[in-house]
């Protein structure tokens, strides 16, 4: 009887640790207690929506056929010239969350609406309704969606910086298009950055199965309440491995709050330039072994940090309170603050520990704090008229960029490994190096690579 006696302990402990009303034993048919999440996930799917988007494509026909000289020489008349490119409707399909049921306010990835010309959202009890993109995040990969619809479920977000490692978590989307789906699982790890999937980057790492289709979808606690956007899976086949990324909500709130009141997310910065801690670099500023943070390497001339008091050679070790790793995880934390707000900075200098209290300001133009990259002095940028990457829009010619092989005209769509839409794509893709710069760029539509050392 021990062994039993032991199982029954088990069980009530995992009742007891269980929200009551996520995780109440049901009866099953001979009236035993059986633990399941269907009463929390009754209440919590109607919020979880299928998000299908519609684009038109350009097929794309033969340049030469543009070439006077090639239409006379192979005697091709001017009036069998293609007066426009065909074009052809394609779908794809996504997931999203309902945060606001009496304005229909609809939460998903940038990526998956990226590029939409139609967006459509599905609900769970079949009904469609054409959405609007009230604004977007691409830094952040969030999109904000509206539709019109009555009889909307909602779900309340959390506390996502009260998670914990272990914690229990609920993954609800759309995989593959096969319809709504639950799969479960724990919180592997939190805080990852470093991945080069988002601009801002402070992840939710889980087990719970996220697949293609997920994207945009709920990760939920074990009360039903929203603690993540999942966004992202690391597999090499493409599909499940148990590594996969939620956004956390508190960081999505902010950008939220910006989208619905302007239709933009405007962020501040402190005006530092930063870096990770490298083990030589430990050793270069008798850092302890194991001490972590994001190495100020410079600061601007009359940013709030330089009239705060930061230094070069100063560790950022916490924002207010919240410890701080790397140079990533900084970026996010000062990211989600708005303008004008102020944050308390603990730094290490010369192995003591200060505390410095910062205000947010609006930051630079894009294109200026690209151009202080120091491997891209001399470069005038501007962004693309769809967002499709950076142009070069002038070249100093004898700077480094145009000793490397840069030329006017070209248009960045990649720096670092990390892919480049607009300018401040760009900006977050430099802060990766100081040493090497490597950007894919579009040429008159040829590809390339092109490192700038």
């Amino acid at each position: 009887m021990f062994p039993n006696y032991r199982i029954f302990l088990s069980i009530l402990t995992l009742l007891l640790s269980f929200p009551l009303h996520a995780a109440l034993p049901t009866d099953n048919a001979g009236g035993a207690p059986v633990l399941s999440l269907s009463p929390m996930l009754k209440k919590v799917n109607s919020a979880v929506v299928n998000i299908s988007t519609f684009s038109t494509t350009q097929e794309a026909y033969n340049p030469l056929l543009n070439d006077p000289f090639f239409r006379h020489f192979f005697q091709i008349p001017d009036q069998q010239m293609p007066q426009q490119k065909k074009q052809k409707q394609q779908q794809s399909a996504g997931s999203g969350v309902i945060v606001d049921k009496a304005k229909g306010i609809v939460l998903t990835n940038y990526h998956v609406v990226k590029g939409a010309d139609e967006v459509h959202v599905g609900l769970i009890d079949g009904r469609d309704f054409p959405a609007k993109i009230v604004g977007s995040d691409s830094e952040l990969d969030i999109a904000v969606l509206k539709i019109n619809a009555p009889n909307l479920n909602e779900i309340a977000f959390a506390d996502s910086s009260q998670l914990e490692v272990g914690d229990f978590v609920v993954a609800i989307g759309n995989p593959f298009g096969l319809g709504q789906t639950v799969t479960t699982g724990i919180v592997s790890a939190l805080g990852r950055t470093g991945l080069g999937i988002e601009g801002y980057e402070n992840f939710i790492q889980t087990d719970a199965s996220i697949n293609p289709g997920n994207s945009g979808g709920a990760l939920v606690n074990l009360t039903g309440k929203l603690i993540g956007i999942n966004t992202a899976i690391i597999g090499p086949t493409g599909g499940n491995v148990g590594i996969g990324f939620a956004i956390p909500v508190n960081m999505i709130k902010g950008s939220m709050a910006q989208i619905l009141e302007s239709g933009e997310v405007k962020r501040g910065q402190i005006g530092v330039n930063i870096q990770d801690v490298t083990p030589n670099l430990k050793q270069a500023f008798n850092l302890k072994n194991g001490q972590q943070g994001a190495l100020i390497a410079g600061v601007l001339n009359g940013s709030p940090a330089k009239k705060a008091g930061l230094k070069a050679g100063d560790l950022i070790i916490a924002v207010d309170d919240a410890p701080t790793t790397s140079a990533g995880q900084l970026r996010s934390q000062i990211g989600i603050k708005a303008i004008g707000e102020t944050v308390k900075l603990t730094v290490l200098r010369d192995d003591e520990k200060k505390q410095f209290t910062v205000e947010i300001e609006k930051s630079r133009p894009s294109s200026a704090l690209a151009a202080q990259h120091k491997m891209l002095e001399g470069v005038q940028l501007d962004n693309t008229n769809d967002e499709s990457g950076v142009l070069i829009t002038q070249l100093t010619p004898n700077s480094q960029a145009a000793a490397n092989g840069l030329r006017p005209g070209d248009i960045i769509i990649g720096a670092n490994r990390m892919q480049v839409d607009n300018l401040r794509d760009l900006t977050a893709a430099l802060s990766r190096s100081n040493k090497e710069l490597l950007l894919q760029i579009n040429r008159n539509g040829r590809l390339f690579y092109l490192a700038i050392r």
